[in-house]
């Protein structure tokens, strides 16, 4: 057994209900190790799990996203030992923690020049801009696109990605600042939300036409007029749900509005055959290597403090990535 402090929650709830906790960890199993934790990624999907807009049973705990070393085997592993650097972003939560075991399925090998740091802060978010812009609706050279929350950590990596394949991204924020930062990383266009009105200014930029595609990780706010910016045969990318789950759609709807196509994507669909998810993460650490993709940690919390640091993420006070340092 082996001593360590993690957050635990016992009701969903607001960031008052995460816990500061010492626990004690079993020796990592058949198909496990166990992991020291160098940085955590924070990401909006844990404020999804707390709050119990995805159920998970009580007690609870958070976090899919991690970097560290392994420091312990269990029976059977093979390709993985003591020492390895290693990631991940999918997986049961528990990466609030500064110890965790966990299989070795969802685990990534890290190259010696990608720090701990920059792999927790662009793992999940690195991979869900990578299987958006690649795989959901690939983008080529002369696409043009709107991607909502063009300031957030998805979304500055999913300009410079987009830049690096000669795409036109459309960004929306919510101030002037976050909009200039868009601009910074790779977007020709950023719409400021709270004065412009997107859908006009998209139909603007775009001759009237609209966009063939539109990423939206908003949800309920921006749902309707997300739609109203595709072009027909135009795609809805729903890949989140920051301001609430989006509303009952009906398939008519989709009709009248010139034959739209909807998906609702998962980063684990995509990374559910390992040798894929390796051959995304190498992808995305090569673009990082290169420069064209450069991972914005402008958020540090010690992981004791995660609850401050889910009141900033939730009152849209973060830009870029968080980490969480055990």
């Amino acid at each position: 057994m082996t001593t360590t402090h993690a957050i635990r929650f016992d009701q969903h709830g607001g960031p008052e209900v995460l816990q500061w906790r010492e626990q004690e960890l079993a020796d990592p199993g058949p198909g496990q190790v166990r992991v020291r934790q160098q940085a955590i990624g924070l990401n909006f999907i844990d404020v999804y799990h707390r709050t119990g807009l995805y159920p998970q049973p009580l007690p609870g705990s958070l976090g899919g996203e991690a970097a560290g070393v392994i420091e312990a085997v269990g029976p059977g592993v093979e390709g993985f030992a003591v020492g390895d650097r290693v990631g991940y972003c999918t997986g049961a939560p528990g990466a609030y923690a500064q110890r965790r075991v966990v299989p070795v399925a969802p685990l990534i090998k890290l190259p010696d020049d990608i720090a701990f740091e920059v792999a927790a802060a662009s793992l999940l978010k690195g991979l869900t801009a990578y299987y958006l812009l690649h795989r959901t609706r690939a983008l080529k050279a002369g696409d043009v696109a709107l991607f909502h929350a063009a300031a957030g950590g998805v979304g500055l990596i999913a300009g410079q990605m987009a830049r690096a394949l000669g795409a036109t991204l459309i960004g929306t924020a919510g101030s002037a600042a976050k909009c200039a930062l868009a601009l910074e990383n790779g977007y020709a266009h950023a719409i400021d939300y709270v004065q412009d009105d997107f859908v006009a200014r998209v139909k603007d930029l775009t001759a009237g036409r609209g966009v063939p595609v539109v990423y939206d990780s908003i949800g309920r706010d921006t749902w309707e007029r997300s739609l109203a910016c595709l072009q027909p045969f135009g795609l809805m990318v729903s890949f989140g749900n920051a301001s609430g789950a989006v509303p009952p759609i009906k398939l008519t709807d989709l009709a009248a509005a010139g034959s739209l196509y909807v998906t609702r994507p998962t980063l684990g669909t995509h990374m559910a055959d390992p040798v894929v998810k390796q051959q995304m993460a190498d992808a995305l650490f090569a673009l990082i290597r290169s420069g064209q993709v450069k991972i914005h940690i402008n958020q540090r919390y010690p992981l004791a403090e995660a609850a401050q640091a889910h009141r900033d993420l939730e009152a849209r006070k973060t830009i870029g990535s968080t980490v969480l340092l055990p």
